[in-house]
């Protein structure tokens, strides 16, 4: 019976190694993000120098495309960041510690140390605010004030941002004084 027992135990250990492919594959998405994102700032720039040597004046129709790709780019690195960390985290919670040959524990930066579920959630939900914000941001640069109740809800969003900003501080800061 014990035989039995630690095979199964040892099967169902070694099963942990099948996260790999969730590893793979968000590092695999994270990649392609990040590379989109770099090419959303790289039409951005050349929309900027084009419309420079192509007019003297740069209208702001022209401005704010420029502008809505670099803000954009910065969405696709916030959700590339999302996805990488989910990637090592789920590498270090179910298959092994991430630590290079060239790493100290002291060199080793806070948002890698990943010991449990709950952990990886709160460093995800950070970037995932940050996106949310950016997002934000980015409709309402779009966004048509024909009434005084447009700029209302914009003015509530804002202040739903900050609140939400705030409290994610707040917590940082209560968590860190509780360690």
């Amino acid at each position: 019976m014990k035989i039995i027992e630690a095979i199964i135990e040892t099967f169902l250990f070694n099963s942990r190694f099948i996260t790999i492919l969730a590893v793979l594959g968000t590092l695999a998405a994270s990649i392609v993000m990040f590379l989109a994102g770099t090419l959303r700032i790289w039409s951005g720039t050349k929309e900027f120098y084009y419309k420079i040597w192509l007019a003297p004046v740069v209208e702001s129709h022209n401005a704010e495309q420029v502008l809505a790709l670099f803000v954009n780019s910065v969405d696709n690195y916030l959700f590339a960041m999302v996805l990488l960390i989910f990637s090592m985290g789920i590498y270090e919670l179910f298959i092994s510690e991430i630590d290079p040959a060239s790493r100290r524990e002291d060199t080793r930066p806070d948002w890698l140390k990943i010991r449990n579920l709950d952990q990886l959630k709160e460093s995800l939900g950070k970037v995932i605010l940050m996106i949310l914000i950016v997002t934000f941001f980015e409709k309402s640069m779009h966004m048509d004030f024909k009434s005084p109740l447009d700029l209302l809800y914009l003015g509530i969003g804002i202040l739903m941002v900050a609140g939400a900003l705030f409290l994610t501080h707040a917590l940082i800061k209560k968590e860190k004084d509780h360690e």
